[in-house]
């Protein structure tokens, strides 16, 4: 009884601290997307756009990649004290919060923040071309749509195919900031 207590606990501590973390991107990410997308040229914005889009892609990734990744060859390669591999095999061992963090936290944020440096992109289009606002607009958010369905579609299969490779390189990367 008391173990499932302190599961319960866990999980509700988890879910604090994704909401927090959640919150904190978002407000970054936001904050950036509003502060410099208006005062940039245009193509810099569109740039900072498909940063976000391919931030979310990126993690979207990854986070398919841990759930999907064979621990048993990461536990070869810790054993052979591959640099990054107990960081792998760590991530793998959470790999439910970990998908959870890179798919819903980083990739849903990326998805938002995308779609309203999208709709910041497409005031800025509809002054310089001085044309119908929901045209450009309609226009603006499908490309951005595009994008992020595309390359997650695209992805998604390369993911599952070389889950442990994607989760390998991810905690070589992840092994310069966080020792364990």
């Amino acid at each position: 009884m008391k173990r499932k207590k302190n599961k319960n606990l866990v999980e509700y501590t988890w879910i604090i601290k994704i909401v927090l973390i959640a919150f904190a991107i978002s407000i970054v990410f936001t904050f950036i997307s509003e502060t410099a997308i208006p005062n940039v040229n245009i193509i810099i914005g569109i740039m900072l756009c498909l940063l976000f889009i391919f931030i979310g892609i990126l993690f979207d990734m990854v986070g398919v990649a841990v759930a999907t990744a064979d621990e048993s060859i990461l536990h070869s390669m810790s054993a052979q004290k591959i640099k990054g591999a107990k960081v792998a095999v760590r991530l793998k061992k959470n790999a439910d919060k970990v998908s959870s963090f890179c798919n819903d936290v980083v990739g849903d944020i990326c998805g938002i923040v995308s779609g309203s440096t999208g709709a910041v992109i497409a005031l800025r289009l509809t002054d310089i071309l001085n044309f119908n606002s929901l045209i450009i607009t309609i226009l603006v958010m499908g490309i951005i749509s595009a994008l992020t369905i595309g390359g997650k579609a695209l992805v998604k299969g390369i993911a599952m195919r070389k889950s442990s490779k994607i989760l390998y390189r991810f905690a070589t990367i992840l092994n310069i900031f966080w020792r364990i």
